[in-house]
């Protein structure tokens, strides 16, 4: 992999302390959310069968046009609406949330108030 800067280590080392208290089942699956410093993704994943249910990100073809323009923060908001509606559709209803050791806060926090407004509960 080469060198990995501090902070994806230090992110790494949170990701796998977070890991290790939760996992998704197909009652209440994992709702896995990563952040670049373009673009947010959201995938609903069921760690006992180890599928991924439902995938959302701001370039999914239903939002591209939709959040073209928007700031990044309202982007990751459409992007969990986006993931809850999907959910619904599958009947799901309640999730586990792994940030995947980012801070719960800016984008990562609007991905989780989307979902909940969108019905899911976390």
């Amino acid at each position: 992999m080469g060198k990995t800067s501090p902070r994806l280590k230090a992110r790494l080392r949170r990701k796998r302390r977070v890991r290790a208290k939760i996992a998704g089942t197909a009652n209440k699956p994992r709702m896995s959310v990563f952040r670049s410093s373009k673009h947010i993704y959201a995938q609903v994943i069921d760690d006992v069968k180890g599928h991924t249910l439902v995938a959302a990100s701001d370039l999914s073809p239903q939002l591209r046009d939709e959040v073209k323009g928007l700031k990044k923060a309202e982007k990751a908001r459409a992007v969990g609406k986006l993931v809850a509606s999907r959910c619904k559709e599958l009947g799901i209803e309640n999730v586990v949330f792994d940030r995947n050791g980012f801070i719960f806060h800016g984008r990562i926090k609007e991905v989780a108030e989307g979902a909940r407004e969108g019905g899911l509960k976390l």
